[in-house]
């Protein structure tokens, strides 16, 4: 009989990994850590991997293989058995010169995806309209906590502080780069120029003066056309709070407050070397919980529910803040769709407040399989 027989299955759940954003390879290793943990003898797990051209297969799902070995990142292995989603939930083995043939219902996914063409609506909309359930956020809340700009827009709309900042579209960057520059430099130095729709810290630069501005428009503008230039809060302490779904529509919880701290080694931000590769550790300190007097750290947990709610998130999220020297807090933006390895800073959170990496993936699928699909 078929592993994924129909007779007195298992729930089924489909990991989905990879994607076609410059955040592949960190999905990859997200995806490797949760397959590890599901529980195998309550679910039926698929792993399904898309390429970075876009193609849809069925992968291993070997741990090892998706790990980073070596400095060497992983991606979805593009020669896989092709798969798609078919009728009535199921996932469908679409061979080449093959007659298609089904993996059977899909009960909820798990869009293990970071940036665009994933964490932005875009597959959360795919599954919507397929009558899917899956874990995390829906689309809209999706779509606002992937753009940096309309984030903001939401963050202070619903009465939290946000740095100033900029956006520079490719039409402006194109038509009057004179005039975005001068935009740029009224903000004051130092900035931060990032791609507007994209996460893992890639594409980041902070710009000391406007004669490094045009080189970190060309590495944000290599992952978005679009960007955001962002001014620095004074002497920010950065704190991070995971938010978690309640169970039965209870209220969302918020996790213990944790603190990144970054020094040496040419590294003046929390970047990509720093947050996933070895040769980053060294330069790095975690601290969870954050040492916060209880009073700011309380201030810091209920901004987070508000930011949650304000872009109406569900299943989990990440919610990053400055603290300045006058102890202000400022939302820096909301990830609805964490790293999720197992030193990532979102489980590191729930483990300090009495939540391990296994019993996190249990809570989110229990979450989204209550979850009544269409509108709610």
């Amino acid at each position: 009989m078929s592993e994924y027989s129909e007779d007195k299955r298992k729930p089924r759940v489909a990991v989905v990994f990879g994607g076609r954003s410059s955040e592949h390879a960190i999905s990859c290793v997200t995806a490797a850590n949760v397959l590890q943990v599901i529980d195998r003898d309550r679910y039926d797990v698929v792993p399904v991997g898309i390429s970075t051209s876009g193609h849809w297969v069925l992968e291993s799902g070997d741990p090892e293989r998706l790990s980073i070995t070596d400095g060497k990142l992983p991606e979805v292995d593009v020669t896989a058995m092709p798969v798609l989603f078919g009728a009535n939930r199921e996932l469908v083995v679409s061979e080449p010169g093959q007659v298609p043939s089904t993996l059977g219902e899909v009960d909820v996914v798990f869009p293990l995806l970071h940036g665009p063409w994933g964490e932005d609506g875009t597959i959360q909309g795919l599954l919507e309209m397929s009558d899917i359930r899956y874990v995390g956020s829906g689309v809209l809340a999706s779509a606002v906590g992937m753009d940096k700009h309309y984030m903001k827009v939401v963050f202070q709309a619903a009465g939290l502080a946000v740095t100033p900042y900029v956006v520079i579209r490719d039409r402006d960057w194109r038509q009057d780069p004179a005039g975005c520059r001068e935009a740029v430099d009224a903000l004051g130095y130092p900035v931060f120029v990032k791609p507007c729709r994209g996460g893992s810290s890639l594409g980041i630069t902070k710009v000391n003066s406007l004669d490094e501005l045009d080189d970190a428009m060309v590495e944000a503008r290599a992952h978005d056309p679009k960007v955001i230039v962002e001014a620095s809060a004074k002497s920010p302490r950065e704190i991070e709070v995971g938010v978690l779904g309640g169970l039965d529509g209870t209220k969302a919880e918020v996790s213990v407050c944790g603190e990144v701290a970054v020094s040496g080694g040419g590294h003046d931000f929390y970047d990509f070397e720093t947050k996933y590769l070895p040769e980053g550790e060294e330069y790095l300190a975690l601290s969870v919980p954050a040492d916060l007097p209880a009073e700011l750290a309380n201030e810091i947990r209920a901004k987070a529910l508000i930011a949650f709610d304000a872009i109406e998130g569900e299943g989990l999220a990440r919610v990053d803040f400055f603290v300045d020297e006058e102890n202000r807090v400022i939302i820096n933006e909301i990830n609805t769709m964490p790293g999720f390895t197992p030193t990532s800073m979102f489980p590191r959170l729930w483990a300090a407040s009495g939540k391990d990496y296994a019993s996190l993936v249990e809570h989110l699928l229990q979450l989204a399989m209550t979850r009544p699909t269409g509108l709610r």
